[in-house]
């Protein structure tokens, strides 16, 4: 559903995340009613009507917007006789709720007063969430989660789930996402700048794809694999992952025949062949060369590599001309700076991608488009912010170095973790300023900026150190069953793209326009997955490239 709707008729239908706006005018000049979202920054203010004048006074005209309820709104009302501002209300309407907004003189005089009342209450539906977050704490702690902690201690004793357990849990986060998140706007992603729980989980997924790079190397050349032969397996299993995303991202079997002149080039997997083919090389290349070490000193070289492609992003995100639009601008464009750069969508990044490939081979419709109103295509897994997933993989390889170096000292290994963690928040906060809007490089998922990778970085290591403490250290958790996706990401992530609109996974709602149905089917479909994935490990069926 839009974000903020509106329209005016006579009789009005509401929709998920919408509530009813009866604006009444007692004035004796037209009225003009327009709106902004306060999640859209240094915007526009996007006209929803007109309401004239009252026929005499104590008799108002009266229209009926729709309004959405994602978000807080300031409504802005002016005079179309003399275009000055009457007023503006800021409210956070509820969802399905009957509202009136009355726009009155003062005592007679020309003060305005305008004022919002409800006539209907709006419905909860974090309440019937709550419900449903109630049921499915009972179900994990029903006798069957029981009965798969027991299987897997059978069959699995937890030396890596340092690794593979938060790789399981991005996994199942990120399928319940895609599928919908209940379609709350906290399980969809940031339109621009900030954080949802959506954004978290890919990034994740990058740094532990780094921590298992570092164990999984040092264990195939202690098994006496040559450094040539992994090279080898690294570019094949790279160039893997990028043919299937292409083929997961553009699913046309709906559609006809795939039309080449508009293939989507950028995705997920491929952002994770990407990363992987460098941090790998990086690792095996370094290694040879140099001499076992503290665990940072052990391959400064690839630090450095590393390093020199930062340098590459902040040149080319600051100091790379954009035509018709300001240099280092990092901005949605549309409505928002006040729609003076409505053409400039991501700015370098946005532009490297349409100039390098096409905008036809790029993604059409951005998160800004709900609430910006931009209309540039933009790819979130674009060129530019390539760089940085490749900093979020060496991160994580940092971590895999560190369980290496110190593999049989807990303490060590976590007391690091909080370091890592400690030393990458500063650097979000010095990049932010600790603001969303106001800092140098803002937290932005769309350009996977700087400041991203070092707070989801952050946040990593020291989820780490929960999952290592609970899991490795004190065996209070074995890690089911979320640990079961881990164990074929792949096939679980491409599976779920691939079947998103077949049963089990979705089916035809009695209400379509319920956030407790949509809820319940994105769990049970991510359930299932889930399950899948678990007959698969009993079968010992893995699908690995």
């Amino acid at each position: 559903a839009c974000d903020h709707l509106a329209l005016h008729h006579k009789h009005l239908a509401l929709k998920m995340d919408e509530a009813l706006l009866t604006v009444k005018n007692d004035l004796d000049t037209e009225v003009v009613v327009s709106w902004m979202s306060q999640r859209c920054y240094q915007c526009l203010y996007q006209q929803l009507g007109v309401v004239p004048a009252g026929p005499s006074p104590g008799q108002p005209s009266s229209v009926d917007f729709i309004v959405g309820t994602q978000h807080e709104i300031t409504l802005q009302l002016n005079s179309t006789l003399v275009s000055m501002e009457l007023c503006k209300v800021p409210f956070h309407f509820g969802e399905h709720g009957n509202y009136s907004l009355w726009m009155q003189n003062l005592n007679n005089s020309s003060e305005v007063k305008c004022s919002v009342s409800t006539d209907a209450d709006p419905v909860n539906s974090y309440i019937r969430e709550s419900h449903t977050h109630k049921h499915t704490h009972e179900l994990l702690r029903c006798e069957h989660v029981k009965w798969f902690n027991a299987i897997l201690d059978l069959h699995f004793k937890c030396k890596c789930c340092i690794f593979s357990l938060p790789v399981s849990i991005s996994l199942v986060i990120m399928v319940f996402v895609n599928y919908g998140g209940g379609r709350y706007w906290f399980f969809k992603h940031e339109s621009w700048n900030g954080l949802t729980v959506a954004d978290l989980v890919f990034p994740w997924f990058v740094f532990i794809m780094g921590t298992s790079i570092a164990l999984s190397i040092n264990s195939m050349l202690r098994a006496g694999t040559t450094r040539r032969s992994l090279l080898r397996k690294v570019v094949w299993r790279s160039m893997q992952l990028f043919i299937i995303g292409v083929f997961v991202i553009n699913p046309n079997y709906c559609q006809g025949a795939l039309s080449w002149n508009n293939l989507r080039i950028p995705g997920v997997l491929q952002r994770l062949a990407w990363s992987y083919l460098l941090v790998a090389c990086l690792d095996l290349l370094v290694d040879a060369w140099w001499a076992p070490g503290l665990d940072i000193l052990l391959y400064w070289p690839a630090w450095l590599c590393v390093l020199l492609l930062e340098v590459v992003w902040l040149c080319l995100t600051f100091l790379l001309p954009v035509p018709d639009c300001p240099t280092g601008y990092l901005g949605p464009g549309g409505i928002g700076d006040m729609g003076l750069y409505a053409n400039c969508t991501g700015g370098a990044a946005g532009f490297i991608d349409r100039w390098l490939l096409g905008e036809n081979h790029i993604y059409q419709t951005p998160t800004s488009r709900v609430i910006y109103g931009t209309h540039m295509p933009y790819d979130p897994e674009g060129v530019l912010g390539s760089i940085n997933s490749v900093l979020m993989a060496f991160l994580g390889l940092q971590a895999g170095k560190i369980i290496l170096h110190y593999r049989d000292l807990p303490t060590s290994i976590m007391s690091r973790f909080l370091i890592w963690g400690l030393f990458l928040g500063i650097i979000s906060a010095a990049l932010t300023k600790c603001s969303t809007e106001q800092g140098f490089i803002p937290v932005n998922k769309n350009l996977w900026s700087l400041s991203y990778v070092t707070t989801l970085a952050c946040f990593a290591f020291v989820l780490l150190v929960l999952v290592y403490y609970t899991v490795d250290v004190k065996k209070w958790w074995s890690g089911a069953p979320f640990f079961y996706p881990g164990m074929n990401s792949i096939l679980i992530y491409v599976g779920h793209e691939v079947f998103e609109d077949y049963f089990p996974f979705r089916w035809r709602m009695a209400n379509s326009q319920s956030h407790t149905e949509h809820l319940i089917q994105n769990l049970v479909a991510t359930s299932c997955w889930v399950l899948i994935s678990y007959v698969l490990y009993r079968k010992k069926i893995f699908w690995k490239i």
